[in-house]
C-alpha cells in the first residue's frame, strides 16, 4: 500500500484520466491525445508554477501523506481511582476546575490561559488579511502568536535606508493591534530569518515598537528552504529583489520582462535564503538579541534529521532560551512546495519522540531544558492531550497554525455572509452575531460597546478555544489530571507495536503489567 499519492491531488487541482500505478502515480495506460488534467501534464503547460498547491494564497494546504504512526495510533489512558492535583472528592474534583493555564520562560515568565498557540503568519497575502483576526483572537484568547518572517521586508511602504529597516507600517500595524487587546496574558512574537536578521528587524521591533519576544526561524514541518510568496507585477518583482530577496525569473533580465509582458507566465516567485546553523552563530545571535533588550527568545525549527533536532535541544539548552518549537512533517501551509510538504522530513510522532529522548538525556546530566512546544497536523482536544503526555514534562504547549486559521476563516465567511444578509434585510448585524456563535454573548458581556470591534474571525477563534478548552478538561478529568502540569507519559497507551517502539509509550496489553500484578497477587 503507498503512504503517498503522487501526480494528482486536490491541493493541486489535479486528476487522473484512470486508476494510477501507486508508485508512480501516472495513469496504468497514458494515452495519445490526453489533455493531462494529472500534474505531469499540468507541469508541461506551466512548469515551475505547477510545484505549489492552488490557488496560491488563497489556501492553507496540509501533507495527505499516511505516515505509518500518528497520533490516532495512541489513546487516552483513563481511571477511576484517586485525583491528582486536587482532593479526590467527588463534589470538587469536577472537570470544570482542571486547570489548564501554564506559562513559559527561563527568567521572567509569560502567563498563557491555554495551551495551544497560533503558528506564524508571514508575509504571504493569506497572513496578511487575517492577521487582524489571529492577533485580537489570540490577544482574546491569552495565548501567543507569531509575526512570521519577511512582513517589513515585503511591506511595500517600509522605509529602508542604508540596508536597514526605518519604518514598516505594517508590522508597526500588526504589533500594536495585538497590544491593544491583550490582558496580560500571551505575547506577539516577531519571527527572524536570514533577510530579516539583515535588514535590522529586531532592532527596529524592539526599539521603535517595544518587541520583547524574538523567535529565531531554522525552518518549519512543510518545507526545508525559505518562504515563497508570488508576485504580480513586475514594479513589485523588482522592488523585493532590490531589497536582497531572491527573485525568479530575473525582472532585471529583458528577455523576462518582455516574456511577462506578453503573459508567458502571470507571477514572479519571491524566496528567501537558506539559513547556515552553527553553535557559535546561534549562541552569539542569542546574545546580540539580549544586548538589545529582548527578553524572551524562541527557536523555531523543522522536520530536520535526527542531528539537526540534536543541535536544536542542546544549543537552545546553552543559550537557556525561553522556547523550543518542533515542527513535525508535513505541516500544513498553502505555501510550500506541495511535493515537499508530503515527502520530506520526520513526522510529528516521531521527531517528538527523538525530541523527548534528546531532552531527557540533557536533563539527566543536569542541564537546562527549555519549555518545549511541538507542532504539524494537530487540530483538536485530543491531539493537545497527546501531544503534551508524549513529550512530558518538556512539551507544555502546542503550535496550531492550519487548525485555528481554519477557525478563522471559516467564523470570517459567515461574517461576511451574515453581514450581506442584514444589510439586505436591514436588520441588526450585533443582535445576528451573537446568535450566530456561541462564545460570542461571553464577549459582549466582557468588553461592551467595544465588542463591535472585534472581528467575526478573531470571535470564532475564541469560540474555537472554548470548545478545545472544555474538550481538553473532560479529558484531562477523566485521567484524574487537574492541572497541565500533571499529565505524564503513563496517560498513553499504544495501539500497535509499532507505535510503542517508536515512542517508548507501552503497549495497550502490556501497560499497568506491574500494578495488575499487585491487584491480582
Amino acid at each position: 500500500m503507498s503512504l503517498s499519492k503522487p501526480n494528482h491531488s486536490a491541493a493541486t487541482l489535479t486528476v487522473t484520466r484512470v486508476t494510477p500505478v501507486p508508485s508512480s502515480g501516472i495513469c496504468v495506460t497514458c494515452v495519445e491525445g490526453c489533455e493531462g488534467p494529472c500534474e505531469i501534464g499540468r507541469s508541461a503547460l506551466k512548469g515551475e508554477a505547477a510545484i505549489y498547491p492552488l490557488p496560491f494564497g488563497a489556501i492553507s494546504a496540509g501533507a495527505e501523506k499516511d505516515y505509518p504512526v500518528d497520533f490516532s495510533h495512541f489513546n487516552i489512558q483513563g481511571t477511576c481511582v484517586g485525583a491528582v492535583g486536587i482532593e479526590p472528592d467527588p463534589d470538587k474534583a469536577t472537570f470544570p476546575v482542571v486547570d489548564v493555564t501554564t506559562e513559559i520562560g527561563f527568567k521572567d515568565k509569560i502567563k498563557i490561559r491555554f495551551p495551544a498557540f497560533a503558528g506564524a503568519l508571514g508575509s504571504t497575502e493569506i497572513a496578511r488579511k487575517y492577521w487582524d483576526t489571529m492577533a485580537i483572537g489570540a490577544a482574546i484568547c491569552g495565548t501567543l502568536v507569531i509575526a512570521g518572517e519577511n512582513i517589513c521586508g515585503m511591506d511595500p511602504e517600509a522605509e529602508i535606508k542604508n540596508g536597514r529597516i526605518v519604518r514598516a507600517p505594517e508590522m508597526e500595524k500588526r504589533i500594536n493591534l495585538f497590544k491593544r487587546w491583550c490582558e496580560g496574558y500571551g505575547d506577539v512574537v516577531v519571527q527572524l530569518n536570514v533577510e530579516d536578521t539583515r535588514l535590522g528587524v529586531a532592532e527596529y521591533v524592539v526599539d521603535k515598537l517595544g518587541v520583547d519576544f524574538i523567535e529565531l526561524k531554522w525552518g518549519q514541518g512543510a518545507k526545508n528552504i525559505g518562504g515563497e510568496v508570488k508576485l504580480p507585477t513586475l514594479e513589485r518583482a523588482l522592488q523585493l529583489k532590490r531589497r536582497g530577496y531572491i527573485v525568479l525569473p530575473d525582472p532585471e533580465n529583458p528577455s523576462v520582462q518582455e516574456a511577462f509582458k506578453r503573459r508567458s507566465f502571470k507571477e514572479f516567485e519571491r524566496h528567501s535564503r537558506l539559513g547556515m546553523v552553527s553553535e557559535e552563530a546561534f549562541l552569539k545571535e542569542v546574545e546580540r538579541l539580549r544586548s538589545l533588550g529582548v527578553k524572551f527568545i524562541s527557536l523555531k525549527t523543522g522536520a530536520y534529521r535526527p542531528a539537526d533536532l540534536a543541535r536544536a535541544v542542546k544549543f537552545s539548552s546553552e543559550a537557556k532560551i525561553d522556547l523550543l518549537t518542533v515542527d513535525g512533517a508535513g505541516g500544513g501551509t498553502g505555501m510550500s512546495p506541495w511535493r515537499m510538504m508530503n515527502e520530506w522530513g520526520i513526522p510529528t510522532v516521531y521527531i517528538e519522540s527523538l525530541l523527548y529522548n534528546y531532552c531527557k538525556r540533557l536533563e539527566e546530566k543536569g542541564e537546562y531544558i527549555p519549555t518545549c512546544a511541538i507542532a504539524g497536523g494537530l487540530s483538536l482536544e485530543d491531539h493537545i492531550f497527546k501531544a503534551l503526555a508524549l513529550g512530558a514534562p518538556y512539551v507544555k504547549l502546542v503550535c496550531m497554525g492550519r487548525a485555528i486559521m481554519t477557525a478563522a476563516m471559516v467564523a470570517h465567511t459567515h461574517g461576511r455572509l451574515l453581514k450581506e444578509k442584514v444589510e439586505m434585510e436591514g436588520e441588526d448585524l450585533e443582535d445576528k452575531v451573537l446568535e450566530l456563535f456561541s462564545g460570542a454573548y461571553k464577549l459582549k458581556q466582557k468588553y461592551g460597546d467595544a465588542f463591535a470591534e472585534i472581528p467575526p474571525g478573531a470571535i470564532g477563534m475564541y469560540t474555537y478555544f472554548l470548545r478545545l478548552k472544555q474538550g481538553l478538561q473532560q479529558l484531562m478529568a477523566g485521567a484524574r489530571k487537574f492541572a497541565l502540569k500533571y499529565i505524564s507519559r503513563e496517560d498513553l497507551m499504544a495501539l500497535t507495536r509499532e507505535a510503542s517502539e517508536v515512542s517508548g509509550i507501552p503497549y495497550l496489553m502490556d501497560a499497568d503489567a506491574e500494578e495488575v500484578e499487585k491487584i491480582l497477587g
